[in-house]
């Protein structure tokens, strides 16, 4: 017994090992993009700048949508290790890595130590949680609440109340993380009232009911957050679509070229079927596992249909919300392949699979570098070594302008701000206060005393106009109007245009 235990340890350090180095792939020279800036240098201002910076009334609600709890504990992460791309990337390494402890621990609870260390396996690989592991962002941490929340569930469920106690905290820090933890702490709460456990439900009931206590000083801003999203929130209302989207994010993952679309719908479409289909032989053949079997695949799938339905009224359908339920689903893969039996060759076509999957979406998430991202520390070194006296730089919107003013809040250069009460309107005039952004309010106002401009620009910003109609962008038809045209750069997605005053 001593051996086997031993054996199993290393077994689940090695697995961490390689979750941990793809993780450390690209943690450096993976670009950026607009969120993760506003992360750092949101967080950065301290929790008395980030309540104001969010909390402050505009004409269509709050300022920002999300509650504190990542921003503040990224604060206290940057005032200890600092704030360089790799720093911050590791703070939601860490988390992810944390949480695959828990997907190991859920999946042996459930079932066996080889389905939870084939679980733990998946989790460390597939190619969604690999991306959100080194994002700077709050989804990472998101996960690993709502994954101690169901240990949590499944360990207080046996009889002990102090895993209820723990139960009702990490609910409560998932909704400080995240609004949208609720989407899958709903479906987890109404387990017992499915199962008919009506002893879960009564202790389920009671810590539900101390966990939004606890949430409450944050639940009384939630109308107010709900409001701007409803006013204000990039997101479009969803269509049917979304469910090939979903299959595309949770196996091979999104981007991926569109030669490879294709073969990675197909490719997850069959894996996922053949798991519904594991699923269903352990029911008909009634397995003493059929009906664990069965609540993670509701749990991973269960979510996604509610944030779906969600969204036809409040448009908040985003896939990287879905990662808790992305780390159930590599639970539900491992059990329906292990604890039911099947072929050898359908086992070898999954692993098929799988492993092309992983590859193609690591591969891509590791070398991709279009829209949001670019090489924005490079540009600004640019730029500044050609810059002459009466010069402007200007970004057409805060996408680009956020992340090229992280690494250098030197550089004068500002952005056009979004048209006022627009659905992409986000970055409020008190965040943009906190931030100490250098705001624009048209291109004619920036301009107004240049010499020369520096415009910088999305492809993608532009391909929006010129796809509805328009010559050009606005933006850029004015430059036209009032400058004369010195230069275009490309740096990837980025157009970078010089104009110089006739």
């Amino acid at each position: 017994m001593p051996n086997l235990l031993k054996k199993q340890k290393i077994q689940l350090l090695i697995i961490i090992s390689l979750a941990l180095t793809l993780r450390l792939i690209g943690i450096a020279s993976r670009p950026i993009w607009y969120d993760e800036a506003f992360s750092v240098l949101f967080s950065e201002k301290g929790l008395s700048d980030m309540l104001y910076g969010t909390l402050s009334q505009t004409a269509s609600g709050s300022a920002d949508i999300h509650p504190l709890g990542y921003y503040t504990l990224l604060w206290v992460w940057i005032k200890f290790f600092g704030q360089s791309i790799p720093v911050v990337r590791a703070f939601s390494i860490f988390i992810n890595l944390a949480s695959i402890f828990l997907v190991y621990q859920i999946a042996r609870d459930l079932f066996n130590e080889k389905t939870a260390l084939t679980a733990a396996l998946l989790f460390a690989v597939l190619p969604f949680q690999v991306h959100f592991a080194q994002e700077i962002r709050m989804y990472s941490l998101l996960s690993f609440w709502l994954l101690l929340a169901t240990f949590s569930f499944l360990r207080g469920r046996k009889g002990n109340w102090k895993w209820w106690i723990l139960f009702t905290v990490s609910s409560a820090l998932a909704q400080y993380t995240h609004n949208l933890a609720a989407i899958y702490l709903i479906p987890l709460a109404a387990t017992p009232l499915i199962q008919k456990d009506w002893k879960t439900l009564k202790a389920v009931a009671v810590a539900t009911i101390f966990s939004i206590f606890l949430y409450f000083p944050w639940l009384i801003q939630l109308p107010a957050q709900v409001e701007k999203v409803q006013a204000a929130y990039w997101v479009n209302s969803p269509g049917f679509e979304k469910i090939f989207t979903l299959l595309l994010f949770y196996l091979p993952h999104l981007p991926l070229p569109g030669a490879l679309l294709l073969p990675g719908l197909l490719a997850a479409s069959l894996t996922i079927a053949l798991a519904f289909f594991q699923t269903i032989t352990a029911k008909r053949n009634k397995l003493n596992s059929a009906s664990k079997i069965s609540w993670l695949a509701y749990l991973a799938f269960v979510p996604p249909l509610l944030l779906w339905v969600i969204s036809q009224s409040i448009p908040v359908y985003i896939e990287r919300a879905l990662l808790p339920s992305h780390a159930i689903f590599c639970i539900w893969l491992a059990a329906a392949f292990m604890q039911v039996k099947a072929p050898r060759a359908i086992q070898l076509l999954v692993l098929v699979f799988l492993l092309t999957s992983s590859v193609a979406g690591f591969y891509q998430n590791v070398t991709y570098k279009g829209f949001p991202y670019g090489p924005y520390n490079a540009l600004n070194k640019s730029i500044q070594n050609k810059i002459k006296e009466g010069d402007v730089i200007i970004h057409s919107n805060k996408l680009s302008y956020l992340p090229s003013f992280y690494f250098d809040q030197n550089i004068q250069q500002g952005f056009i701000i979004d048209p006022p009460n627009s659905t992409v309107d986000t970055l409020a005039p008190a965040t943009r206060e906190i931030l100490k952004v250098n705001d624009i309010e048209n291109i004619t106002a920036g301009t107004e005393n240049a010499s020369r401009v520096w415009f910088i620009i999305y492809q993608q910003s532009i391909d929006e106009y010129t796809s509805k109609g328009y010559k050009n962008h606005p933006s850029l038809t004015y430059l036209d109007q009032h400058f004369k045209l010195e230069s275009i750069e490309t740096w990837d997605d980025l157009k970078v245009y010089l104009y110089k005053k006739e």
